[in-house]
């Protein structure tokens, strides 16, 4: 049986390597291969060989330091720490021989929670992505704004805000797990955080994202809720959501850089 647009998967593996298909092209330049899968094989490869029942992977930093040319890439991994609460592991993203991504992983070992009361990030009055969102058959980003209507882009300094939910699997004949459902969103937090009134100027050098827990729901949430830049290098921050709420922290770093000519 044929596949469906949104059944073909941005990779397919064949012999070791992942193979791009079209819609794994990047945003800035169409020779490349998109950022955000790289970030979501990595998340991919580490949880596949390192994370476990009782493990948490509580943070995944990402390094976006090279294009990926569209072509094949292979994922690789090495334990770094394995200790009786902590793990810690790499992942190295190779095209052609050639290093063009990295992360590092943290594992953490469940357990009770301490007493007491901490001041805590609460739910958010965000729709629900149900209400947003088209019914599940289609890759979405969905920006609203302050009045909670849906909009192409942000203006101004209204609160940035938005619901993803991914249906294109990353690698074909796997579902996407909820880790990878939230690496492929942390990418998101760069425009959310960086896009000015002209557009996207600043382009992703890494992200770190943090997760006290895992998404319960296909649809990610993110709003931007810090942004400041000097000399063409951003800084930026958001914080992530699911259905229930607050799931954890996006930061990311990027340059200044031309926008892609279309």
């Amino acid at each position: 049986m044929a596949q469906t647009e949104e059944e073909t998967p941005y990779f397919t593996l064949r012999d070791g390597a992942l193979v791009p298909g079209s819609h794994a092209r990047g945003w800035w330049t169409p020779d490349t291969v998109h950022g955000r899968l790289l970030g979501g094989l990595l998340a991919r490869s580490l949880e596949r060989e390192h994370a476990e029942e009782g493990l948490h992977l509580a943070r995944l930093t990402v390094d976006l330091f090279r294009s990926a040319p569209f072509a094949p890439v292979e994922v690789s991994t090495e334990r770094v720490r394995d200790g009786r609460r902590i793990r810690v592991a790499d992942a190295v993203v190779r095209s052609g021989g050639r290093e063009v991504a990295r992360a590092s992983a943290v594992l953490l070992r469940t357990s009770a929670a301490p007493p007491g009361h901490i001041p805590a990030t609460g739910p958010w009055d965000a729709p629900p992505a149900q209400d947003l969102l088209a019914p599940h058959g289609r890759t979405q980003f969905l920006r609203f704004d302050d009045q909670l209507r849906p909009v192409r882009e942000w203006s101004g300094d209204q609160r940035r805000r938005s619901w993803m939910r991914d249906a294109r699997p990353l690698v074909g004949g796997e579902a996407l797990s909820p880790l990878v459902r939230a690496a492929l969103a942390a990418d998101t937090a760069s425009p959310l955080a960086h896009a000015g009134d002209e557009g996207l100027r600043y382009i992703n050098a890494d992200y770190t994202l943090s997760l006290s827990r895992l998404p319960l729901s296909d649809e990610i949430g993110l709003e931007a809720t810090g942004h400041t830049a000097e000399d063409g290098i951003a800084v930026g921050h958001c914080t992530l959501y699911d259905a229930a709420g607050p799931i954890g922290y996006c930061t990311t770093t990027a340059l200044a850089n031309a926008a892609p000519e279309r």
